[in-house]
């Protein structure tokens, strides 16, 4: 069963948490991290990116990046800009996006569930990216960043939430630039802290990392190494604990994950749409966007054309639970055999756009010449993650996208 505990956490003055927090390190590049912590002296990008604080040519991965990280984050805690709670809690953090809120929980995962398989995942990591992220753990001696965990959804937890949710004043209540509210509550009650703890390890026999395999990995593996250079370790340090969001399955949705391609690999438009007959209903659509209505039906733009695609029955295997996946059918019967896109992790010649951004971002690809094709996706459902997950198998890359983004700063877990 799930481990989930409270914790002291660190967090900012009510006054500062709307320019404190920001989106995840890992949705931006430096020069949009540099507009985004424009005018705000305290925001959390001057720790998690703290190269916008450095030469514009420097090497994001260097010490002087990481050293700038640990001076900033002590001066926030110098300052007063991040606090220290008192006692430890469960935090409610919900998050609003087009008029629907969604209810996690903040707290601490156990290092020993990751590497246990308790903490099931759905997508594989690299190993550069993991290293980065361990390097950041290591040297600030904290999880800063949350990762977005789902769950089974369990009753009476819904209930604890929503009892605090409709009678208690959240301690941080603010809409971000890009429109969605956010929302956070600390349970304060010893009691309500315990029972909440309690019914993870009663009720909740894996939790599934949702969005953040990387920082995932990252957080457990310098625990793991932590207690490995501890001769007194005993299984209670806080290194053996990581700050996670929790939310309920049932209250969440995957947004499409979508593709563009460079070229068409000697193709023609004409031969690329022959290719296809094999496998897929082919129907024109014009200039109007078009969305995928259903699963194995496919958008996809070309010379200022939308298509649908259908996949044809026996084309796919319904009883495998990876090659039922649109992303498997899309790469297995074009991306690959067609268009010659052998490894969707280092292809220079793909790129992959969040469903946030609206098919207008495919069609601004392709009509700038920047890309030829583009192929919009029906989102992976929840069950679909936790089939895979259960199964054991591993998702094809890029394949969810969850919206909202957790943002970072509003609690932070220190591993002493």
């Amino acid at each position: 069963m799930a481990v989930f505990k409270p914790f002291r956490g660190l967090r900012p003055p009510r006054a500062l948490a709307k320019d404190l927090a920001c989106l995840p390190y890992d949705v931006m590049n430096t020069e949009e991290a540099r507009k985004m912590a424009n005018g705000k002296e305290c925001s959390l990008l001057h720790i998690t990116r703290s190269e916008i604080d450095l030469s514009a040519d420097i090497d994001t991965h260097s010490e002087q990046v990481y050293n700038k990280s640990v001076e900033n984050f002590g001066k926030w805690q110098k300052n007063g800009w991040l606090i220290k709670d008192k006692t430890p809690h469960f935090y409610i953090y919900a998050q609003t996006m087009k008029g629907r809120t969604q209810y996690g929980i903040a707290g601490c995962a156990s290092v020993d569930d990751y590497l246990n398989g308790i903490i099931k995942k759905h997508e594989l990591t690299r190993l550069d990216k993991e290293q980065d992220r361990m390097v950041h753990v290591r040297v600030n001696n904290a999880n800063i960043e949350p990762v977005f965990f789902t769950y089974p959804a369990v009753k009476e937890i819904d209930e604890i939430v929503n009892k605090i949710v409709n009678s208690e004043k959240p301690e941080y209540d603010f809409v971000a630039e890009d429109g969605f509210g956010h929302h956070f509550w600390v349970i304060n009650k010893t009691e309500t802290n315990k029972l909440i703890e309690k019914l993870f390890t009663e009720k909740v026999p894996y939790t599934y990392v949702a969005d953040g395999h990387h920082r995932t990995a990252a957080a457990a593996l310098v625990g793991k190494e932590k207690r490995e250079n501890n001769p007194s370790h005993n299984g209670t340090e806080e290194y053996n604990f990581f700050l996670a969001v929790h939310f309920p399955a049932d209250q969440l949705q995957i947004i499409d994950y979508n593709r563009t391609v460079k070229d068409l690999n000697g193709l023609t438009t004409k031969q690329l749409l022959e290719r296809l007959e094999s496998g897929f209903v082919i129907e024109e659509k014009g200039s109007k966007n078009y969305r995928p209505k259903k699963l194995h039906n496919f958008s996809m733009y070309i010379d200022g054309k939308w298509f649908s695609l259908t996949a044809k029955a026996g084309t796919y295997d319904d009883n495998d639970p990876i090659g039922v996946l649109d992303v498997t059918i899309l790469t297995t019967q074009i991306l690959s055999p067609i268009l010659d896109i052998q490894d969707l992790r280092r292809s220079k010649r793909i790129d992959f756009i969040g469903g946030i951004r609206g098919l207008r971002e495919l069609k601004k690809r392709v009509d700038s010449g920047e890309m030829k094709v583009a192929f919009a996706l029906y989102p992976v459902s929840m069950n679909q993650l936790i089939t895979i997950a259960d199964s054991g198998n591993i998702m094809p890359p890029k394949s969810t996208w969850f919206e909202p983004k957790l943002r970072s700063g509003l609690v932070i877990h220190l591993l002493d």
